[in-house]
């Protein structure tokens, strides 16, 4: 008896030890986890209460001869209330509390550190702003916000780490972002969490969490490159997007300058604010985006321009201050 004791003892301890979920590894996690936790007990809680009622009623109204029949039952006002408004109360509880983590979950803080990100079959190319470039790999310092801007070069993927409970669609043709920001150092799988294709399975990768110090000594020791905002300007140059867009009275497009994120009218009458999706729109289909006051004259650039150049040149322009650079006229 003791040994059949003891190996139960040992199989709880054991069970113990399995980790139901990965570790926590962003301030994002635990209230991602809290949640869970309590749709988690309500869930089972109501499942518990709901089929030990169901039990309980068979055994104690089950007809026990073939004449016996039930008798008149009467509904309870007090019941009937009870688990309407039971149920009501906590829906609305637990909409509040997820919307308000979702929102606050969405917006990054303003000092994010913004990377960009690039899916394709089957892998994840990464770019940091200084220029370093990435393949499945991404290096972030610990405790500092980090946004990710991502595209898809071809089909929908989904960037999904377990660790920080971040996880978002990567759609061709449109921007979206996720932020984090790791509480720990160390190595954090990453994974596509969208069926892309053939080799699905192999589109993973690693995060690799470092502290400050050893994270610019990374930077600084990598290959020395141009930073996506001076690879921007020179293909900004390349085209001759200066030429209309250097500002002035005689240009013949709208002044970049302080542009990005503010609200801009169109010709449709219509207002939308200058953000990725409408640069990568006006670039491949300039005449769906045409503002007031200027000819629509510009070209397409599809077929000459991608993601990653694409990328770029969104960061050139998120780089334009109050006052356009003498490079870009």
């Amino acid at each position: 008896m003791m040994g059949l004791i003891q190996s139960g003892l040992n199989s709880i301890a054991l069970a113990a030890m399995i980790p139901l979920q990965p570790a926590a590894a962003s301030t994002i996690a635990d209230g991602v986890d809290k949640l869970y936790l309590i749709l988690s007990g309500i869930t089972a809680f109501f499942t518990i209460l709901i089929f030990s009622i169901i039990f309980y009623f068979m055994i104690k109204y089950r007809r026990r001869s073939p004449d016996e029949r039930a008798p008149e039952t009467h509904t309870s006002m007090f019941l009937e209330l009870a688990w309407t408004i039971i149920p009501s109360l906590i829906c609305v509880v637990l909409f509040v509390w997820s919307s308000e983590l979702y929102v606050r979950n969405s917006r990054p803080p303003n000092a994010s550190t913004e990377i960009f990100v690039i899916g394709k079959q089957w892998m994840w190319h990464l770019q940091h702003p200084e220029g370093p470039r990435e393949i499945n790999e991404l290096h972030v310092p610990v405790g500092v916000p980090v946004k990710l801007t991502m595209t898809s070069q071809d089909v929908i993927h989904d960037f999904y780490i377990p660790a920080f409970r971040v996880k978002k669609d990567v759609l061709p043709g449109r921007y979206s972002s996720i932020w984090f920001q790791p509480t720990e150092t160390g190595t954090f799988h990453l994974f596509c969490a969208q069926y892309c294709g053939t080799n699905h399975s192999q589109m993973i990768g690693w995060i690799y969490v470092m502290t400050p110090t050893d994270y610019s000594a990374w930077l600084a020791g990598g290959e020395k490159t141009e930073s996506m905002a001076q690879q921007g300007e020179q293909l900004f140059s390349q085209f001759g997007c200066g030429n209309c867009h250097g500002g002035g009275d005689t240009a013949q497009g709208p002044s970049l300058a302080g542009l990005y994120g503010k609200p801009q009218r169109m010709s449709n009458g219509q207002t939308a604010v200058v953000d990725e999706t409408l640069i990568h729109q006006a670039i491949l289909t300039p005449n769906s985006v045409q503002m007031p006051n200027y000819k629509a004259i510009m070209p397409t650039y599809q077929g000459q321009v991608d993601e990653e150049q694409m990328l770029q040149l969104i960061a050139y322009v998120k780089s334009l201050g109050s006052e356009e650079r003498t490079s870009g006229k």
